[in-house]
């Protein structure tokens, strides 16, 4: 059990680590990235329920990004593959209420259920890959910082912030417990439910004791509630580039059949 909570601890730390690089995509501004992902993001969920040809261009963008940052697909892929439970079980029901049928292939027919239960595979695919892509190529406090500079409000970052970096406080608080736990248990047996309880409960006592350490050590370095990084950003022509230049393609692929323009060309050759 401690081990898992380490690990996890790690993968989440890791994408801190792969935010420290130093790519083209690292070096813009955090605003311009937020930007771009949102407009991607509304584009995506905006398309019908029964779409699927017209969202795979969109696979473009998360590819480009993951080989201008230098961002290890293999790990990005597993992170999703860890949530894919809950669409999966939220879609898995669509063939069983939706039983209308859409098209055959041969002899077989397929329902629209069937069809939305894809297009919401794709949609989750594109849109939870980049805001993963997102985070791993600016870092947290970049976000927020972005965020509030973007006119969200000051107190949101901020809770937004801590809470993140409280987390990492919260996993090393639990794996101790846990680890404590083992050394002192001789049975080998998995944690009951009564042992769980009162671990939850020390792990909440001490998780509010911590953080009113936490808080007074902030107040004695004059914390004004101002996101502070070392790295310094600024919106230049890069930025503008890369707002205007994927937005207009995102809408252009939005608002026309682009892979069935691209398929029709394509067997136009072949003929």
């Amino acid at each position: 059990m401690s081990s898992k909570i380490e690990k996890a601890f790690y993968d989440i730390g890791r994408i801190d680590i792969l935010a420290l690089a130093d790519t083209p995509l690292h070096r813009l501004d955090p605003r311009a990235k937020l930007i771009t992902t949102l407009v991607f993001i509304v584009c995506v969920v905006s398309f019908d329920k029964y779409e699927v040809s017209r969202l795979f261009p969109y696979f473009l963008y998360p590819a480009l990004l993951i080989g201008l940052g230098d961002l290890p697909f293999g790990f990005l892929a597993r992170k999703l593959i860890l949530v894919s439970p809950f669409v999966l079980f939220i879609g898995i029901f669509n063939p069983l209420f939706d039983q209308t049928t859409l098209f055959t292939v041969g002899t077989l027919s397929i329902s629209g259920g069937w069809v939305s239960f894809f297009s919401l595979i794709l949609r989750f695919v594109l849109t939870i890959g980049s805001a993963l892509i997102l985070i791993a190529s600016t870092g947290f406090a970049p976000l927020c910082m972005g965020l509030e500079k973007l006119g969200a409000p000051r107190v949101f970052a901020i809770q937004l912030l801590l809470l993140y970096r409280y987390l990492f406080v919260l996993i090393a608080e639990a794996a101790r417990i846990i680890r404590a736990h083992s050394l002192r248990s001789f049975s080998g047996k998995k944690i009951s439910y009564r042992v769980f309880l009162q671990i939850s409960g020390n792990l909440l006592l001490r998780t509010i004791d911590r953080a009113q350490r936490i808080h007074l050590a902030m107040l004695s370095r004059a914390f004004t509630g101002e996101i502070r990084i070392a790295r310094t950003y600024h919106v230049g022509y890069k930025e503008w580039l890369f707002v205007i230049g994927f937005s207009t393609l995102f809408i252009t692929m939005r608002t026309t059949d682009l892979a069935g323009l691209l398929g029709h060309i394509a067997l136009e050759n072949l003929h």
